[in-house]
Order: C-alpha cells, then structure tokens, then sequence
C-alpha cells in the first residue's frame, strides 16, 4: 500500500478489540490507521460483566470436542478456530502479562479471575500501536459510502477504506448491543438470521407458593433430560436456578436452543428433571415404600432420600396430595419431575443471541458480499454457543479472520 488507509472497527467488544489488534499489529509495510467507534462512554462494557463472577477465557477440553460445541455452525467456525483457538487465547491473555489456570470444570480463567486488568492491559497495548479510540459514537448506517454517526457533538460521518463491523447481538442492550443494525443490513440486501435468545431462562408458570418460598434458589445434584419433536437429544446433571416465573443457570442455558426451538415450533417444550441422578430408579422406589411407621411423608423422603427444600416443593408442584400417596408414582416422578416451559425469557435478559448475519451473505475473509469492504465478526454472525469459553474464543476468532480479510482487501 503507498497510501495510508483508514479501516474502521465499529464495536468494542472483544470482537471488535481483536480486529483492531489484528489490524494495527499487521506490520510496516501496510499503512493504516485504525479507529475503533463504540456507542458507550467506554469499551469492552460487556466483557467486565462476564468477568463478574471469573472471566471464563476458553475451555481445556480437546480441540475436536471443543468444536463440536458449536453445533451446525462448525464448519463456518472451524478455519477460524484452527487459526485463533483455545491454546491461542492462553497465549494472548499471557502475552498480555496475565496467566491463566484451568477449572475443575475444565474451564479457563486468569489466575486472579478478574476481567479488568486484562482489559487494562489490552487497552494500553492497542493505544500504543496506535488504535484511536472514539468513545459515545453511535453508529446510525449509512449516508451514501459514509458512515453515520452519532456523537457527542452531533451527526457526523466517516469515510472508511474497510469497516470491519462487530456489533455484538441483541442481549443486555444497556451495554451497547441491541440489534440495531439487523434491519439496516436487511434493507441492502444482507440476509440476516432473526435475532434470538441463547443461553436464556424459561417462564414455568410456578405457582404463588412455589415462587415466594423457593425463587432465586438452586437445584443441586440433578439432571435433565429433553426430547425435541425432531429427535435431538438433551441429557445431563449439573445445577440451575428457580426464579419467580421459571428456571436458569448453567444446566438449562446448556439445553436453551433445543428448549427455545421447541417452544417457538410447539408453543411449550417439557424436560424431566431427576432429582435423584445418583440413584437408581429402583433404589428410589424400595426407599419410599420402607415403613415410615408414624412419621409423615416428608420426614420420610428427608430421612430416606434426602428430598426437602426446594426439591420436595417441586415435587408438591408437580403433583396432588393424593398422587403422592402411591408409592409407584411418587417414586416415578421424584426421577422424572415432568417441567412445562411455555416461555424462552426476553431476549434482553439472555446470555448471548442467535441469529444474525448469515454464513452464505459472506465470503470466506469474512467480507459481506452485497458490501464490498464491510466485513463482520463476534455474535453479529449467524452462530451460537453454550457457556464455558466458547462464547468468548469464538467471537475473538472470527474477530482476527475479519481484520485479516480487511488486510487482504487492503
């Protein structure tokens, strides 16, 4: 390149973060400035939230199982993470001086757990090669082949030699990702994916009851188990969370897709849920069928099972004083305590989005083909994923293919 060139990064998250330090580290010989335009007063808003409870960088799983996470969507996603995967994200977080340990759930964290140095040191690192940072700017489109924006001082647009566009999804709009940009790009010819919840609550209908006593509270050492009406499969322990209208946490956001999918397809999804996983259902049943003798049924199930709190409220859920009296039934349903979900929880309140920009709207770098030199990268793209780090070494992946097809282009 003989001229120096402008590539503008619109968003700043971690996707977009990684484009502008693909692009800014590309060497000597290739001239460019990079911007870097987010719509809130500060950059990377989303990656300190997640950091809140661990920042959860990748997982340590082998690379052929960590793939496989990303469902249809891995073969999209596999030049990516062969390129910029989960040994590539420890490199980068050490090379930013902050060491990482895996889990005993196999996941990957910084040593102190926290989001924000790592932040700070990726900042500090991108403004000294020379990424220019423009706080406050909302993106509004296009005018013509400039770009629009919003800023403090007014309306103003930019001219751009490539765009590498990373816009997040359409969860937790108060930290700048709200989907805004899907129907601009339908108008030009762009075919975008709907925009959906993932790794998202459900609405059970609880009753007044079950809610005030046992809302914000676990259900540990269980598992479900979820059949689609296409066949696919869900099957797994682990723990989650009753709220006031229904259940989250990590078990269910595992499961999300199969459940939200159900719904939409048949208005409510059931999974069973065993609140015994490590008993046998015959074991269950010779336990509540023992001689309680005088004791009430609930002292027997505490006392021969360990079922009180929460798990024997969500056994009075789901079933009548009378039912509960039959040994057969009772035993049956303590292994399969059948959950309605009628409803996936707004799409504000999830985790992550589905949906977006479709695989076939782009070209291999990347690049929008009905927009030449626009490229996208991180959750605006047409893929989703369970938690664990796949979230994050994704939408960091597919931030360096796109800065790496801006170059190209370039």
């Amino acid at each position: 390149m003989s001229a120096e060139k402008n590539v503008v990064v619109i968003g700043g998250g971690p996707a977009g973060l990684m484009a502008a330090e693909v692009l800014s580290t590309a060497g000597a010989e290739v001239r460019l400035k990079v911007h870097v335009y987010d719509a809130m007063p500060s950059v990377g808003r989303k990656f300190l939230l997640a950091g809140k409870g661990g920042l959860n960088l990748t997982h340590s799983e082998p690379f052929d199982i960590f793939a496989s996470r990303f469902g249809d969507r891995r073969a999209a996603l596999q030049p990516m993470l062969d390129a910029f995967g989960p040994e590539q994200m420890r490199e980068w977080a050490l090379g930013l001086g902050v060491e990482t340990f895996v889990g005993t759930s196999g996941r990957v964290f910084p040593t102190d757990m926290k989001a924000a140095p790592l932040l700070r040191a990726w900042l500090h690192r991108l403004r000294t090669a020379g990424v220019q940072f423009h706080m406050r700017h909302r993106w509004l489109g296009w005018a013509g082949d400039a770009l629009r924006f919003d800023a403090p001082n007014g309306e103003t647009a930019v001219h751009a030699d490539a765009v590498v566009l990373a816009l997040g999804g359409a969860s937790w709009s108060r930290l700048g990702s709200d989907g805004a940009w899907a129907p601009w790009l339908r108008e030009l010819g762009v075919d975008v994916a709907p925009l959906l919840p993932s790794n998202c609550g459900f609405d059970i209908g609880w009753s007044e009851h079950f809610s005030t006593r046992f809302a914000g509270q676990p259900f540990k050492s269980v598992a479900i188990e979820f059949s689609d009406s296409q066949g696919r499969c869900f099957a797994r322990k682990g723990e989650f969370v009753a709220t006031t209208t229904g259940i989250e946490g990590s078990l269910i956001y595992a499961a999300s897709a199969l459940l939200r999918d159900q719904i939409a397809a048949e208005g409510s999804a059931t999974l069973l849920l065993d609140l015994l996983p490590d008993r046998t259902a015959s074991q269950v049943l010779a336990a509540v069928t023992h001689p309680r003798g005088a004791r009430s049924l609930s002292s027997h199930l505490k006392s021969r099972l360990g079922l009180d709190g929460i798990k024997a409220g969500v056994l009075r859920e789901a079933m009548t004083r009378e039912e509960m009296q039959i040994p057969e039934r009772l035993a049956a349903t303590i292994k399969a305590v059948p959950l309605r979900l009628v409803a996936t929880r707004p799409i504000d309140e999830a985790i992550s989005t589905a949906g977006g920009v479709k695989f076939d709207a782009l070209d291999e770098r990347l690049m929008v083909k009905a927009l030449p030199a626009v490229f996208c990268a991180g959750e605006m793209l047409d893929w989703e994923a369970p938690t664990g780090g796949y979230l994050m070494t994704a939408a960091m992946a597919s931030g360096a293919a796109a800065a790496r097809g801006a170059l190209v282009r370039n």
